[in-house]
């Protein structure tokens, strides 16, 4: 396992622009975050949930976090690469496991940066209006979106490993990822409304960024995070199942 990481650590850092991408998914999150913290002023804001719009940009940069995972394994498919990958380490769960952990250990550093700098600009565009980071509510929603764009970024990567093609599994995740919300927009039932907001992976994920008005979100918010993990833990285990059994 130590040489597998070893390696993808390697290859991962030495792809040709691939380090472009966590700085435009910072870039894209903070700056999200800069405009909706800035539209809000506390004569019509003042009973917004201010640290969940601090967080705004986690929206936007999900996206670029996704399409890194997909290429940590699609790109692979596309040159051929993986088959000398496969040839290296023959346990194919193993390289399963240590992309994906290398994956993870990039993704969160970029999250915490992305995250952390959204509330601390959002404390400055907001002056008075209270994302007090000593609050429990406020430490869990930062800590949350952290490990939802870990998991965006793992369901990704086992998206991709099934498909192995990186347009498709991109167009796969942004269609998991934004169809639930549209959906709960279409439809006019409130129960239908709910139901999608609950289940989808997007939906559910989010409520961990909620500080106010919990007991109208239609699901909690650790509830809805587990409702991520499962997609999440889902993909990757039909990633892992399709790498075992099907020709490289």
């Amino acid at each position: 396992m130590r040489y597998a990481l070893h390696a993808e650590w390697t290859k991962l850092r030495t792809l040709p622009g691939l380090g472009w991408l966590p700085l435009l998914a910072i870039a894209l999150t903070v700056g999200l975050s800069v405009v909706a913290s800035a539209a809000v002023s506390c004569r019509t804001g003042c009973d917004q949930d201010l640290t969940q719009v601090s967080l705004t940009g986690v929206d936007l940069g999900q996206a670029v976090l996704a399409a890194l995972a997909v290429v940590v394994i699609s790109g692979e498919y596309g040159t051929g690469m993986v088959r000398t990958t496969l040839a290296a380490v023959p346990r194919r769960p193993v390289v399963f496991a240590a992309k994906g952990v290398i994956l993870a250990g990039v993704v969160i550093p970029v999250g915490v940066v992305a995250v952390l700098c959204s509330v601390l600009v959002a404390r400055t565009t907001l002056p008075g209006a209270g994302v007090v980071l000593s609050e429990g509510s406020t430490v869990r929603a930062i800590a949350g979106s952290v490990l939802y764009l870990a998991l965006v970024a793992l369901l990704s990567y086992g998206i991709a490993t099934v498909v192995r093609d990186s347009a498709t599994a991109i167009g796969i995740v942004v269609f998991l990822l934004y169809l639930f919300p549209i959906l709960a927009q279409v439809v006019s039932s409130p129960d239908w409304q709910r139901h999608l907001r609950q289940i989808g992976p997007m939906n559910a994920g989010l409520a961990i960024q909620a500080t106010k008005h919990l007991d109208r979100l239609p699901i909690g918010p650790w509830a809805g995070l587990g409702v991520l993990t499962a997609w999440a833990a889902g993909a990757l285990l039909a990633g892992v199942l399709l790498l075992q059994f099907r020709d490289a």
